[in-house]
């Protein structure tokens, strides 16, 4: 049994890049500014080595680290989950995916809205939770989607489960998904329920659903099942990857849900690629500006780690690392421009310093090496360094 484990923590950023600048980022540091602000109490993490990444108050770097320890650089255009992840498996953007500042062009959502049957609402740049607060009652007496974007490349629609069913809300997302193409291109479109009598009561339900651009060949995941090995995918990589080249879907609504289906991954995948992502510390605090709950969640996912590593089988790897940052103490509530951190545990592998990575490819490098895969588009191996 030889599996290569890479584990996401959802915008767990550490230190701005050097173009952050141009991304409205300048200035970010997710955990370094989230602990200057609260007392985080990580000792796994700490153990394996993240003080040793990054200034950390409270953590401070150990002697011998049991991981290798580093961070890693983004070189694809943008800031989003999509970018990220599709980055780590080979496959750089060297064009940014479509964004709408402005909300998107009339002739889209005309074409849209042609082909749901229906006139939409919003059609803006907004809050997730806000949009609903101000035209969810209107969308109960109209039966109108809600339409709207963030500073990502993302198109999503919201409706409330009791108005528009989910399969019919999913259904309406994969009409979208088909429209938005070509230059419209967006990395995601995402179904938005919700559910609540009024605006004070409404909340978004964890029946959320990504529809993601078809990723292209030659990534991470295609050659490890062309080598004849499993993909063994939790939470939103599914969704990210749209289904493509994933043997088994494990699911993660949220953190908690993320870890059980990462401890049944590593329970049962007998040989390949296992990939997790945890979403909450972006999706309900990152862009919510919680920096408290960044902070606690940050803490459950530490408690979660002995069970992680006590799953490792002797040839195991094992790498913890992030898609990108967003800081919850900053004003904004979008992503940020960030180096992510990099831990790497396995038995047989040597604790030494990473250094900076030139592209989050380097990790997909690496994984593809180490099972055995031919090597993705982009990324350079650092397996010989753990060896």
């Amino acid at each position: 049994m030889k599996r290569f484990i890479i584990v996401v923590m959802d915008s767990v950023g550490c230190g701005a890049l050097p173009d952050a600048e141009a991304y409205h980022s300048l200035g970010a540091n997710t955990l370094g500014h989230i602990a200057e602000q609260v007392e985080l109490k990580l000792p796994n993490l700490a153990r394996l080595g993240l003080g040793n990444i990054l200034p950390l108050r409270g953590i401070t770097p150990v002697d011998k680290p049991l991981a290798a320890w580093g961070k890693m650089k983004e070189i694809s255009c943008g800031k989003d989950t999509t970018t990220g992840h599709w980055e780590m498996a080979g496959l750089v953007f060297s064009q940014p995916l479509p964004t709408y500042p402005q909300g998107f062009p009339e002739e889209l959502v005309a074409q849209f809205c042609q082909a749901i049957g229906s006139d939409v609402l919003g059609n803006c740049v907004a809050s997730g939770t806000e949009i609903i607060k101000q035209l969810g009652e209107e969308h109960m007496r109209t039966a109108k989607p809600i339409l709207y974007t963030s500073a990502d490349s993302v198109c999503q629609i919201a409706a409330h489960e009791e108005i528009i069913p989910l399969e019919r809300l999913y259904e309406i997302c994969r009409i979208a998904r088909k429209i938005w193409t070509g230059k419209h291109g967006v990395g995601r479109v995402i179904a938005r329920p919700f559910i609540g009598q009024d605006a004070a009561s409404f909340v978004r339900t964890e029946n959320r659903q990504d529809f993601s651009l078809e990723p292209p060949a030659g990534g991470l995941l295609s050659v490890v099942r062309k080598a004849g090995l499993c993909v063994s995918s939790v939470g939103k990589i599914y969704d990210i990857f749209a289904g493509q080249d994933v043997d088994v879907a494990l699911p993660g609504h949220d953190n908690a849900q993320s870890m059980q289906s990462l401890y049944q991954a590593q329970d049962t995948a007998q040989d390949g690629l296992i990939f997790a992502n945890f979403v909450d510390f972006d999706m309900l605090y990152g862009h919510r500006n919680d920096v408290i709950g960044y902070a606690q969640a940050l803490e459950q996912f530490d408690a979660g780690i002995p069970q992680m590593l006590e799953r490792l089988s002797e040839d195991d790897i094992l790498a913890i690392c992030a898609d990108h940052g967003n800081d919850p103490t900053s004003q904004s509530t979008d992503h940020d421009r960030e180096y992510v951190p990099l831990l790497v545990y396995g038995k047989k592998c040597q604790a030494v310093n990473l250094g900076v990575r030139s592209s989050f490819a380097d990790l997909g490098q690496t994984a593809a090496e180490f099972l055995g895969a031919k090597a993705i588009p982009a990324g350079e191996s650092f397996l010989s360094l753990l060896r």
